[in-house]
């Protein structure tokens, strides 16, 4: 949704501990390279991941709500920016960590680190009103580092020709796909990798063909091929996000990729940079372009505007949000300003233009 021709609209989902009340909306401002209109849109406790319909009607978002856990709805006032709640699903426990919408905002998928389960929610018609849970899948199994004591469930949305799910499981080492029958997940396929890597976030090549995964405790971007009749995956390639005589605590964040799909970017907390990786149109294979400092710490996750000309991330200890310019030929970024303050930050989601 373009409010004018130079302004994009988009929100950041938090933890609420500290200042934070929720989730906040802002604006990018193309032409003069800033961001403005920062504002709470709706009060809720750690609503850290989010998810926009395609027709920008609706927002998801995972919420916690006193010691249940689950996923809210909520409209999105065109004029105000404002979230207006539909309703709750939800279940005793943690909340989901990720939370995705099917293009025709038919179904909810979530992930949930703390019950290592991915769960999907029927949606209203045209989408709002999210229904009582359809399906729940409990991982099973455990990996060699301590935080793999058992499943830790992290993504789950569905594969770009909409036949599976496609879910990272952290805690086993495992990329899985279910398919998907009337809101029912059947596990079709299942890929491991390497021991002890902790498979975090998942995006798609725009070709439907290749996969891109970071990896939490390894921070490392697996390549894989996509084979759309059985859903299953195929490990292409491994490298590292960091430099090599980085030795401190990282921890893999988040992987989005270019629409164009010639550069995909992958986050690092605790470097606390993003590197920047071209795409062989042939082979899908990634080459090291450059890595950028974040300006803060703990960056949790980011986002390219509508445009592709900028990139705006996320700083979720020091609370600051970063914007950059990006050249869309090289792939590179250039630091614009990191001194937007937001408390707690996790998700950054953009309206669709």
């Amino acid at each position: 949704m373009i409010v004018t021709e130079h302004k994009y609209k988009g929100y950041i989902g938090t933890y609420t501990k500290g200042d934070s009340k929720g989730i906040y909306s802002f604006t990018l401002d193309v032409k003069n390279a800033a961001v403005s209109d920062l504002k709470l849109a709706a009060e809720l406790e750690n609503p850290t991941y989010l998810s926009i319909s395609a027709d920008n009607q609706h927002l998801y978002s995972v919420v916690k709500d006193g010691d249940q856990g689950g996923v809210a709805a909520f409209t999105i006032e065109e004029d105000t920016d404002m979230l207006t709640e539909l309703n709750r699903q939800l279940s005793p426990g943690a909340p989901p960590c990720y939370v995705s919408v099917s293009p025709q905002n038919q179904y909810l998928f979530t992930a949930n680190y703390h019950k290592g389960t991915v769960e999907s929610y029927p949606l209203g018609e045209n989408g709002g009103n999210i229904h009582s849970v359809s399906s729940v899948i409990e991982h099973s199994g455990s990996g060699p580092d301590p935080r793999q004591e058992k499943p830790h469930t992290h993504y789950s949305a569905l594969t770009p020709d909409e036949k599976y799910v496609a879910v990272a499981e952290l805690g086993t080492d495992k990329i899985y796909t279910y398919e998907v029958n009337d809101g029912i997940l059947k596990e079709a396929n299942s890929l491991s990798v390497a021991p002890g890597s902790g498979p975090r976030h998942l995006t798609f090549h725009p070709n439907g063909k290749y996969a891109y995964v970071m990896t939490e405790f390894s921070s490392k971007v697996i390549v894989l091929s996509y084979r759309s009749e059985d859903g299953s995956f195929t490990e292409l390639q491994s490298l590292s996000t960091l430099p090599d005589d980085f030795k401190e605590n990282n921890q893999g964040s988040a992987i989005h990729i270019s629409s164009d799909g010639r550069f995909v970017y992958a986050g690092n907390r605790g470097h606390n940079s993003i590197a920047v990786f071209s795409v062989d149109e042939q082979t899908g294979k990634l080459q090291f372009v450059e890595r950028i400092s974040t300006e803060g710490d703990w960056p949790r996750d980011f986002a390219l505007d509508p445009s592709e000309t900028f990139l705006l991330a996320s700083n979720q200890e020091s609370g600051n949000l970063v914007l950059y310019s990006r050249d869309t030929d090289s792939g590179k970024l250039t630091l614009l300003t990191a001194d937007i303050a937001v408390p707690h930050p996790v998700c950054v989601k953009f309206l669709h233009a």
